[in-house]
């Protein structure tokens, strides 16, 4: 499957296998930390500083014991050289961090923004190929991850490595006898709990996936509880949710077993471990091969590179969780954008200033992830500049495709669409876009104000500018009525509103806009008969002048069009104009204007 038809995952991140070329893909993304990649270096010699701080402080401490022995020198000696190690190690600490920091931040902030430039340019079956929460999840989960590694575990990492390396080679040289003993027992106990523990993580997970499921069955016999009463499921609903729950507390007991056993694991060996390397040790003690400095700067050597096995197991993960986080946002930026496929015709995309014709001319089109299904069949048709082209037809004919194509979203595999006298590949989206006028059934408000949603059909425009359009639309009446008027919040999509006050704010964003087309997408099939009248009104004013494409279920909205084409199953099976496709009861036009009189008749 190819980058471009990939769909992505809205699933936790996944955990992607290290090797070079992951590695290559998450190095990648240190070409966003631009000029501050030099922090990042310093942060790193700061990070080695205060992993050898750390490894100096066990020495310290076993002659500072030693010490105490010798003389009140030595003591204040060690004392000093206690006190600029913390000193070295807390600047060197606080260093790594705002080094890191600064530059992960500046890398994540236009990591984000070069992410949202690039989905927002992508062509539309992009967006009909993945959800908009699972590309909602690369700005949260993946970025925080991405975030959260070049901050915190690739420094922790690194450090765990350069600590256990380091500890390990500095036991030898505190006692080869002991350090023996010590790798006979600690690593393969803490490796044994590392697989212990994860095994006890994955029941913990799949209590937590069934808790879920739980909890699904929940809220959704309660929200639904009118159906569940209705069809008496009550006892069925109880059921379900009573398996649900023995099989929580199945695991859940299963877990506690692994757990006792675990805890159990760790006080008998692990403990029992230390407890017989520390017997070890007073027993060399006892020979005069060590001092009591050196058991204790060996048992808190022997505890760093135990906790550096266990911690490295840890963040390892996580990088494997980055390196897949790395892999799903690089996929989007590298996925080509509409300019990017634009760019790939055979002349090269230009400006055009819009006349008002277009020419269609045997459109063929199937969409890419149904390849082998044709939705629309040799499509031709002509619209002259102001003509009113209505194009009408059951659901699934192909009418909403048609506007898909008009507005360059997708490339038809057959025939051409032509505006004026340009072929549509050779005009840049961005222009032709701009000149085209779009009021769809579903109309997409933003959740800020009545004022900056009209405003969206032209950015630049001034206030006057806005409220005439307003007008234009028959929106004024209603805005007024408003305590803020223009600057009421319409709420999430316009919730606040009703369908015909958001289709005028549409329409009114249509004015603004001042297209050469126009493009209605069943406009009004969703409002009642009242709303219909205001809206239809609007409309009218808004195509005045304007080559309008006007797509219909309600068929009296068509009555004053120039044109009306009829398609069935993808394909013009008549063409004409009102009266004549009217006068002609042989017509599939005909039928269909009857059957929605009647029916409007038995309302």
């Amino acid at each position: 499957m190819s980058k471009q038809n990939r769909p992505f995952s809205g699933q936790d991140i996944p955990k992607a296998k290290i090797n070079k070329d992951s590695l290559k893909r998450l190095l990648k993304l240190f070409s966003f930390m631009g000029k501050q990649k030099w922090l990042f270096f310093f942060g790193t010699i700061f990070l080695l500083v205060s992993a050898g701080t750390s490894l100096i402080f066990p020495k310290l401490t076993g002659d500072f014991v030693d010490a105490s022995s010798i003389s009140k020198y030595q003591i204040n000696k060690i004392g000093y050289l206690f006190a600029i190690l913390f000193i070295v190690q807390a600047i060197s600490s606080y260093l790594r961090v705002w080094t890191f920091v600064k530059a992960t931040e500046g890398m994540v902030w236009r990591l984000r923004n070069q992410l949202y430039s690039k989905i927002i340019s992508l062509p539309m079956n992009f967006f009909h190929q993945n959800r908009t929460g699972d590309l909602l999840s690369r700005f949260g989960s993946d970025i925080t991850q991405v975030q959260e590694t070049f901050v915190t575990f690739l420094a922790t990492f690194i450090r765990q490595i350069l600590v256990g390396i380091g500890g390990l080679i500095l036991l030898f040289f505190t006692s080869p006898d002991l350090a023996l003993v010590m790798l006979s027992v600690i690593p393969p106990v803490v490796i044994i709990s590392l697989f212990f523990g994860r095994y006890i993580r994955k029941i913990s997970r799949t209590i937590q996936d069934e808790t879920a499921d739980a909890g699904t069955i929940l809220e959704e016999s309660l929200s639904g509880i009118q159906i569940v009463k209705s069809f008496a499921n009550e006892m069925y609903e109880t059921m379900r949710f009573g398996q649900k729950s023995i099989r929580i507390r199945d695991i859940s007991v299963r877990r506690g077993i692994y757990r006792g056993l675990f805890s159990s694991f760790i006080i008998m060996c692990l403990f029992g471990g230390l407890i017989f390397i520390a017997w070890r040790a007073f027993q060399l003690q006892a020979q005069g091969v060590l001092t009591i400095g050196d058991i204790i700067k060996f048992m808190i050597y022997t505890m760093f590179v135990g906790a550096s096995i266990g911690g490295i197991s840890d963040q390892y993960a996580q990088i494997q969780k980055s390196v897949g986080a790395a892999d799903r946002i690089l996929d989007i930026l590298e996925q080509e954008s509409e300019t990017d496929l634009n760019a790939e015709a055979d002349a090269k995309p230009v400006s055009h200033v819009l006349q008002g014709n277009l020419s269609v001319r045997e459109l063929g089109f199937a969409y890419p992830s149904r390849p082998d299904v044709n939705v629309l069949q040799d499509i031709s048709f002509e619209a002259k500049r102001g003509e009113k082209v209505a194009i009408v037809g059951a659901s699934g004919a192909g009418k909403s495709t048609i506007v898909q194509l008009l507005l360059g979203f997708y490339a038809p595999q057959k025939g051409q669409i032509i505006y004026d006298q340009t072929n549509i590949s050779d005009i840049d989206y961005y222009d032709l876009r701009k000149q085209i006028g779009l009021v769809p059934q579903d109309v997409g408000l933003f959740g800020g104000t009545i004022y900056d949603n009209i405003r969206y059909g032209d950015t630049q425009a001034g206030e006057e500018e806005i409220i005439e359009a307003a007008k234009q639309a028959n929106a004024i009446e209603f805005i007024e009525r408003f305590p803020e008027k223009y600057q009421t919040v319409v709420g999430d999509r316009g919730v606040q509103l009703s369908g015909g006050q958001r289709q005028r704010i549409a329409i009114a964003r249509a004015f603004l806009k001042k297209p050469v087309f126009l493009i209605l997408d069943e406009a009004t099939s969703s409002l009642d008969s009242e709303s219909e009248l205001v809206v239809q009104d609007a409309l009218e004013k808004l195509m005045e002048g304007r080559t309008s494409i006007i797509i219909a279920h309600r068929l009296s909205t068509i009555k004053n069009s120039d044109k009306i084409i009829v398609l069935e199953d993808g394909k013009i099976i008549e063409t004409g104009s009102p009266s004549n496709l009217l006068d002609n009861p042989e017509s599939k036009f005909y039928t269909m204007w009857q059957t929605q009189f009647e029916l409007a008749s038995d309302e």
